[in-house]
């Protein structure tokens, strides 16, 4: 998979096809080897899986796209029994397997998600303001529609970063009030028109609110990290944990993840009678960008960033959500978004 920030992948135009991003250096991270057995949390257009298996290693690839899933069928079948395809969410990754020598997780949307103008995740070419991965749940347009202007300016503001999240709000409130919002390009250019653009302006003045709008449709942030304490429970000592990132919010909570579960001390210097905790992972190396040839070869992997850990021999601590600083956002359903005791 490979997500830009919003819309501004699209600005050179036209269908890109499906790269995957570092995978020489999530291939080093996740060390594969003949009859092991590694998660592909996100399945996509398969391309880690293939390279996984090319290593002799067996795979177990989750996606909760019905066309992903669709799509890899074919590769099911030949793999010769090596390759399990779920439909589910990577957070229930520790449903699907008991036990893994590696977890890759691959943050974000795929080419042919943002390349299809019915799914809704893009503005380039119009289609309906739907953009779910599951597709089922609480649509975009419905988000647009029925959420208060309070509740849209907290999602465009944290989730996209954008400065205008009360102005775009309450443009909306009021543009609703006349006629809902159902399509892409009619959210794009109300936004537009109303926030204007700079000819120096590099990205289109709806990308931001686009990005929140997909991140909080799918639970991306949430589902992240339910996903990274469910690998910590599958993964067995030894094993590799690697996840790539397209967003500065998704590798804040990979980074405090694998901060905090490498962390042994008792996490403050003010409470040296607190017992001192296990660390259950080692960190390996730092974030990995993508080099300037890749960069070149396949600009939608510009803001990519891997960090990868080791699991030790330690049993997994329970997971404890106030490490990642989630803001308490008015939360979409999603298909097994409500696990008991977890958020």
């Amino acid at each position: 998979m490979m997500a830009g920030d919003g819309d501004e992948v699209h600005a050179a135009g036209g269908p890109a096809r499906h790269i995957p991003v570092l995978l020489a250096e999530v291939l080093e991270a996740l060390a594969p080897t003949k009859g092991e057995v590694i998660v592909d949390g996100t399945f996509g257009a398969g391309g880690y899986t293939k390279a996984i298996l090319a290593s002799g290693a067996s795979v177990v690839a989750i996606d909760r796209d019905p066309d992903a899933i669709a799509a890899g069928r074919a590769l099911e079948q030949q793999s010769g029994g090596k390759l399990r395809l779920v439909q589910a969410p990577f957070s229930t990754l520790d449903e699907q397997v008991e036990s893994a020598d590696g977890v890759v997780l691959d943050i974000g949307i795929s080419s042919m998600q943002i390349d299809q103008p019915e799914r809704g995740f893009s503005f380039r070419a119009d289609g309906p303001l739907d953009m779910r991965m599951a597709q089922a749940g609480l649509s975009a347009a419905a988000v647009v529609n029925t959420f208060k202007v309070g509740d849209l300016a907290r999602i465009f503001g944290f989730l996209g970063e954008e400065r205008h999240a009360g102005r775009i709000a309450r443009m909306i409130e009021s543009r609703r009030e006349k006629r809902p919002f159902e399509r892409t390009l009619d959210l794009a250019d109300a936004i537009e028109t109303h926030i204007g653009r700079a000819p120096k302006d590099k990205i289109h003045p709806a990308t931001r609110v686009f990005q929140a709008l997909r991140i909080f449709v799918n639970d991306e942030l949430g589902e992240l990290a339910k996903a990274l304490f469910a690998a910590e429970r599958v993964l067995k000592p030894g094993g590799r944990l690697a996840v790539v990132t397209f967003h500065s919010l998704e590798d804040r909570i990979v980074k405090r993840f694998i901060a905090d579960r490498a962390d042994s001390a008792t996490g403050s210097r003010h409470l040296p009678e607190a017992r001192a905790r296990t660390a259950t992972f080692t960190k390996k190396g730092g974030g990995v960008t993508p080099s300037d040839p890749e960069i070149t070869a396949n600009p939608r992997a510009r803001s990519a960033r891997l960090r990868a850990a080791i699991l030790t021999a330690a049993r997994a601590r329970a997971g404890d959500f106030s490490i990642f600083g989630l803001p308490k956002l008015p939360g979409p359903k999603l298909p097994g978004a409500d696990r008991p005791g977890e958020r």
